[in-house]
């Protein structure tokens, strides 16, 4: 057993202006699971969270709700508890980074920064609201993209073109708070000098000294290389605010505070500070303790910020920097598919909840997908399915579910200690796998962790199936043998619940109350002596669970419910759209919201020739075409069409597809567009999916208008 470690864990710091997502969930479960294996290992974890509380986002948003910030933040970490309680997430602590200690300790590391002289003052030139009487972040300015002219775009990159600029090169710009024109305005900022020679040094160190994902470290390097030009490379970095401002004054600057950047990750920091001394730790001996391992889960779009200025203000700061930073991928849907709840492809975690569907079954799932690289993960439903019920169910509750009932019924749930060699040769294998699942529950590898666990389950089914314990049950004379049958099926099966207890903690319990034995330690290998009676583990999923998980939002139904009883005539006496009550839905489904001529201008619809379609490698939906838009290259586009079509027929074809979709990289590939097909919204009433095709004469890379 190694010496006891002493861990300080934490995840990325959700902002708070709003409710949890599934990809917080998914990060949370992630970070859990691992900490719950390091304590079964025997080590010393303390796991902390926080609200990300400060910057003009939060600060508008309060206003809009007639709220002061404090009180706004306040009500979204009240609703925190259902989620993180519902699915078994186990943070020692919770904090804001608006608490006293992290005003303390930001204003001491910004600071400890200046005495290193890694401080300087430029004077900038930004956008100012004069009807509210503030500078604008880059997201409340709008205007006209300067590349290709599309409408209402933000002031840092265009969502139609994908071009990235300088919100001063927006044409006609607007502020999103007031609709008044920006002026320019001139204003001291404060800067980290993270190009100083001695940033550069440490840095290109320790992002390569194996603190980070290989994939990760390889990443990070091209973010030091600079271009012929002279661009890229690392800038200093902006650190500040000018009021009217929710965050944390900068000391000795009036009227400046800290981005909200900076102050974020200290409140690390300061979570783990409030958190030690509500139990009595010294902070500063503990944080300063060369034993102590700082270890960081988050996500891939803010590695820029844990990666170069979180250990870059620690370390200049004379503190001590994280060992690990661990970055996990985005959680797409049914094969890629980005996650939208107007679409009815979003999961939402309190609708899971409130569905009864049971936490473990996802944190099972998450689990089986995650591994030590930073990866998407994609949630199929069926593969959900597949995984819960043949996995979980199938294989692992199966085996004590045809073993239990036998040991209380004609032994009294007590287990003999006299196993026959082949169950006691089977469970020394599943003994002797501790080492290496641990090693792979470390390096969060919990994929294969599962594969192998399950591997070993297999082989108890084996034996299960060989030697038929409802088979030697009819006849008393085989009492012995089913004893020694069922007393070896159970303790496999404790064996085995031990290993999934970081994944599964709340069956883990159950299961302690069934065995008498504890799940809490890692290499524990006694016998189960005697089991009380049997109760059911685990439900199966329900395919109408799901089909309710991933229904549309209430407001589709409520625009069904409007539009459809009680409608109002219009001025010339007709009736608004679906004020006959018994008007069928065309397609299943009701007309989506109004929207205007510019909003449709916005969508590049294209004649598209199909010139090559093959049927996708490891899916069952997906088919890869290759299409001629008229551009002098083809795209790759992937399509859920094979159901409906063989690839041999759609060669040749005319479609129409969605040329300016931005695009996006699923498990098998890039996607450049969406081809457009219809189908009924009820594909089980009506079948059926019929991608569009043009009528003769059409061109490629011809516009649909």
């Amino acid at each position: 057993m190694p010496m006891p470690r002493k861990l300080f864990v934490t995840t990325a710091l959700p902002y708070a202006n709003g409710n949890f997502h599934i990809g917080h969930i998914m990060e949370y479960i992630q970070a859990d699971i691992w900490v719950r294996f390091q304590r079964m290992r025997g080590h010393e974890v303390h796991f902390v969270g926080a609200d990300d509380a400060h910057g003009a986002p939060i600060m508008i948003a309060a206003e809009k709700a007639g709220k002061t910030p404090q009180q706004f933040v306040a009500d979204i970490a009240a609703g925190r508890k259902p989620y993180l309680d519902g699915f078994h997430i186990a943070f020692d602590n919770w904090s804001s980074t608006d608490s006293p200690e992290n005003h303390a300790l930001s204003q001491a590391i910004y600071r400890d920064l200046k005495a290193a002289g890694l401080i300087a003052t430029k004077t900038i030139e930004q956008f100012y609201d004069p009807q509210k009487n503030m500078f604008l972040p880059d997201r409340f300015i709008k205007g006209e993209c300067p590349k290709c002219g599309a409408k209402d775009q933000y002031g840092d990159s265009c969502e139609v073109c994908g071009a990235v600029y300088a919100p001063t090169e927006l044409k006609n710009p607007y502020s999103a708070l007031s609709g008044a024109t920006p002026v320019l305005k001139s204003s001291e900022h404060y800067f980290f000098k993270l190009s100083d020679p001695r940033c550069l040094e440490f840095l290109q160190n320790w992002t390569q000294d194996g603190k980070l994902q290989t994939e990760v470290a390889n990443k990070i390097r091209e973010w030091f290389t600079k271009d012929a030009d002279g661009k890229g490379g690392l800038g200093d970095w902006d650190i500040s605010r000018d009021a009217p401002y929710f965050g944390i004054e900068i000391p000795d600057a009036p009227s400046k505070y800290f981005y909200v950047w900076l102050d974020a990750p200290v409140g690390y920091l300061a979570s783990l500070k409030n958190y030690l001394g509500k139990i009595g730790i010294d902070y500063e001996r503990y944080i300063a303790d060369p034993a102590v391992e700082q270890v960081h889960f988050i996500g891939k779009d803010i590695v820029y910020f844990h990666t170069l200025f979180w250990p870059a203000m620690l370390h200049f700061s004379g503190r001590k920097t994280p060992n690990q930073v661990n970055v996990h991928g985005f959680l797409t849907v049914n094969n890629g598919e980005k996650m939208s709840k107007s679409r009815g492809t979003g999961l939402d975690p309190l609708k899971y909840l409130s569905l009864g569907m049971n936490p473990e079954w996802l944190r099972y799932y998450l689990a089986a997908k995650l591994s030590g690289k930073n990866e998407d993960i994609d949630f199929n439903r069926e593969d959900f399915m597949l995984r819960v019920n043949s996995d979980l169910i199938g294989k692992y509750v199966n085996i004590v579910s045809r073993a239990a009932g036998f040991l209380s019924k004609r032994f009294g749930g007590r287990l003999t200690q006299s196993f026959d060699a082949q169950g006691a040769a089977l469970l020394q294998d599943i003994h002797a796998a501790a080492p290496a699942l641990a090693a792979l529950y470390d390096g969060r590898d919990y994929g294969k962790a599962l594969r192998d666990i399950m591997a070993l389950a297999d082989r108890v089914n084996g034996y299960t199936d060989e030697h038929k314990p409802w088979e030697l049950a009819k006849d008393p004379l085989n009492d012995a043998r089913l004893h020694q049958v069922c007393s070896v099926l159970v303790n496999a099966f404790a064996a085995l619940t031990r290993y999934l207890t970081p994944v599964l903690p709340a069956l883990a319990r159950q299961v302690e109350t069934l065995t008498g034995l504890p799940m809490g330690r890692w290499d524990v290998q006694q016998s189960v002596a005697a089991i009380q009676p049997y109760q059911h583990l685990m439900q199966r999923v329900d395919p109408k669970l799901l089909d309710a998980l991933f229904e549309p939002p209430a407001g589709a139904s409520a625009l069904t419910e409007a539009t459809t009883g009680n409608a109002t005539p219009d001025a010339a006496g007709s009736a608004l759209p679906g004020a006959n009550a018994n008007a069928t839905l065309p397609g299943g489904e009701p007309i989506a919201d109004t929207i205007s001529i510019d909003d449709f201008a916005k969508i590049d619809l294209r004649i598209a020739q199909i010139v090559n379609c093959e049927a996708v490698e490891g899916s069952t939906k997906l088919l890869r075409l290759t299409l001629d838009v008229g551009e002098g290259r083809t795209r790759n586009v992937f399509s859920g069409i094979a159901s409906a079509y063989k690839p041999e027929d759609l060669i040749g074809k005319l479609t129409v597809m969605v040329a300016n979709l931005a695009p996006r990289k699923m498990k098998f590939g890039v996607s450049e567009g969406m081809v457009l097909a219809a189908s009924h919204a009820d594909e089980k009433a009506q079948p059926g999916i019929h991608v569009l095709n043009p009528w003769p004469g059409a061109q490629p890379g011809m516009r649909v208008r």
